[in-house]
């Protein structure tokens, strides 16, 4: 009852973006406190800010109309078991910025100056959604390739994947949400630029998250799981069960935990109707796949250090 199959479908009609997704233009930077002040060389879309110490710190930005209010940023303590990354990161929609200020910086900040709609086109050979079929249930979802992920990023200059799959039994599942905009006019570019934020501006070697949903309820594939198409998950245990490949949403309890998030920000505002319908799809999908009481509590336990939670 877990084998997993995968099928095509017909490209949605995803704007521009069946013509191809443009390449990310990123720039990477160190910022040493208590302020720094840059110039960019391209308008962003996001900033990606990461740190290691203190609360974390605050941003305004500067357009075209001047410099805009203080912001802080909202810091999610994602990461890799084993404390591979930054600690603390949040990624800001930027919209057009030209510049900006960071304050409040306690020891060195990693800066990730992100653009992810006005680089070159580059045509992918998926592009649109696929059909995985786990435990008889259908899950559509939009792959690496059709939301644009740039593998490259993966990788080191000599060829060697910065961080290899490793597989677990799936024993939970988690829900977050990304902090970031609500009525998210390009999706696709958000999930880009979470990519780019985990992958590179806090030293994760991919995204963190094994799903992710946006508004209107579509659902990407995030962490990769190797060579099997079927996202999530790479191959079996001795007992049957389906193995997920490792993520870095809660740092410390990873493995064995799958990651869920909501694209937006949902602190004073509930997720829309199509979301909540696709999250409770996955969910029951998941929970099927992997023997799960979607209703139950599980005494966690990580395989790799031994760390305990019941949940």
């Amino acid at each position: 009852g877990t084998a997993a199959t995968i099928a095509g479908r017909a490209p949605l009609a995803f704007g521009a973006e069946s013509e191809g997704i443009p390449s990310t233009l990123a720039r990477l930077l160190t910022a040493d406190g208590p302020t720094s002040v840059e110039r960019t060389e391209f308008p962003l879309t996001h900033l990606g800010v990461a740190w290691t110490e203190g609360a974390g710190p605050r941003v305004r930005l500067r357009t075209v109309e001047g410099w805009q209010p203080w912001q802080a940023v909202t810091g999610c303590s994602a990461g890799r078991d084993g404390g591979v990354g930054a600690g603390r990161g949040g990624l800001l929609v930027a919209d057009g910025a030209l510049g900006y200020e960071i304050a409040d910086l306690v020891g060195s900040v990693q800066v990730g100056e992100l653009n992810l709609v006005d680089g070159p086109r580059r045509l992918l050979q998926i592009v649109g959604e696929l059909t995985a079929t786990l435990a008889g249930l259908p899950l559509r979802y939009r792959s690496r390739a059709g939301w644009g992920a740039d593998e490259d990023l993966r990788f080191a200059e000599s060829g060697a994947e910065l961080w290899p799959a490793e597989y677990f039994p799936v024993q939970t599942l988690t829900v977050h949400h990304t902090a970031t905009r609500n009525d998210d006019p390009d999706p696709a570019a958000t999930v880009r630029a979470i990519y780019h934020d985990h992958t590179v501006v806090r030293g994760f070697g991919d995204i963190g998250y094994h799903l992710l949903i946006d508004q209107r309820g579509v659902i990407y594939e995030g962490r990769s799981s190797g060579a099997d198409p079927v996202p999530v998950f790479g191959g079996t245990a001795t007992d049957g069960r389906l193995q997920m490949s490792n993520g870095a949403h809660v740092v410390g309890f990873n493995a064995g935990n799958v990651g869920i998030a909501l694209l937006g920000d949902f602190r004073s505002a509930a997720p829309s109707t199509a979301a909540i319908d696709s999250l409770v799809r996955v969910i029951r999908v998941l929970t099927a796949a992997c023997r799960l009481d979607p209703t139950g509590t599980t005494a966690y336990v990580n395989p790799i250090s031994g760390a305990t939670a019941t949940v």
